[in-house]
């Protein structure tokens, strides 16, 4: 349930209508928007008196929830979400791009990556040390030596860090060396690790399972949220349909449909999605058309050595002609790379 209080309405009746909700045992959250003020109100609101004359003073309308989904909801938090990673803000105007290679594969390899891609325009870096993969016998990531050669391309750059987390139990490993917690599309729900993650505070990007809808999706995403944690990124990175040319099939569709329906912000896998590194550019291209706030691309040093993912990696020369274009779509829409 959202009520709507009218404008004007002090922070002192602010808190005393929150506090007299809370006798309904539901969490009341005050969010102060530009443009109006409203309290969200969480778990079982069948019993709240809303034409109690202690609201009716205050109250411009009272709207319910009919979405399982709450606080992903956009209607209870109208305003769009920035979330911060590193420093760097996720759903402002300014586009955001992650890059980096699929898997750390050692420091020289790390380090130069982020020197190109940081001139080249990005602003975090992205790298797999835990690497979930299809097959058990392919390249699973340098896992703890991973994460510390991602803070050493960190400390010479200044790039903040987003990298995948697998394992609930993993999560202190993480903290103080990550900025953003990636979470993939295998375990989307994996809702053990978001509960976790739930507890952490350290911003998280939630990928969409392959076959999930976008409802599940926002549920996947209301289950770190409901754990305190404020700052969620969606990340479609394409889903699985009956066409086999690319690695997936790039849903444009769920960026202004996530949009509508919630709050935060919403980037695009482009890499994932194709499978194909030579289509990366046209679909970071739509993506930011389409109104995406950032991109995730894989890039590499040497494609068709790289340990995992090389088909769909960028060179040097192909991410910078990508970012360029992008930059122009971005000024089209109103928005700056």
């Amino acid at each position: 349930m959202i009520i709507v209080l009218k404008n004007g309405t002090s922070q002192e009746d602010i808190n005393k209508i929150a506090g007299w909700l809370s006798r309904y045992n539901v969490e009341v959250s005050p969010i102060v928007g530009a443009q109006m003020t409203v309290l969200g109100l969480v778990g079982d609101t069948s019993s709240v008196d809303t034409s109690s004359a202690y609201l009716s003073d205050h109250v411009d309308k009272i709207i319910k929830i009919q979405e399982p989904y709450k606080r992903a909801n956009r209607k209870m938090h109208p305003e769009d979400t920035i979330v911060t990673v590193g420093g760097v803000p996720v759903g402002g105007k300014k586009i955001v791009v992650m890059a980096g290679p699929c898997s750390v594969e050692g420091e020289e390899q790390i380090i130069d990556i982020a020197k190109h891609i940081k001139q080249s325009g990005a602003t975090i870096i992205r790298g797999g040390a835990w690497k979930p993969r299809s097959s058990p016998y392919s390249f699973q990531g340098l896992k703890a030596e991973g994460l510390d050669l991602l803070n050493i391309a960190k400390a010479e750059t200044g790039l903040p860090i987003v990298t995948e987390i697998t394992n609930p139990g993993h999560v202190e490993k993480f903290i103080g060396k990550v900025d953003c917690f990636q979470v993939g599309a295998r375990n989307m729900q994996n809702f053990e690790l978001l509960i976790e993650l739930g507890k952490a505070r350290i911003p998280v990007l939630l990928k969409r399972g392959f076959s999930n809808t976008l409802e599940e999706f926002l549920m996947s995403a209301e289950y770190i949220l409901s754990g305190g944690n404020e700052n969620v990124i969606l990340c479609e990175r394409g889903i699985r349909t009956n066409e086999t040319f690319t690695r997936n099939t790039l849903d444009i569709s769920a960026i202004p449909a996530l949009k509508k329906l919630s709050h935060l912000p919403v980037i695009i896998d482009p890499s994932h999605a194709s499978g194909k590194s030579w289509m990366v550019e046209s679909l970071s291209m739509a993506a930011i058309a389409a109104g995406a706030d950032g991109l995730m691309i894989e890039v590499h040093n040497d494609p068709p050595n790289a340990l995992s993912d090389g088909a769909q990696s960028l060179t040097y020369e192909m991410f910078n002609s990508t970012m360029k274009k992008i930059g122009a779509i971005a000024e089209v829409v109103d928005r700056e790379l």
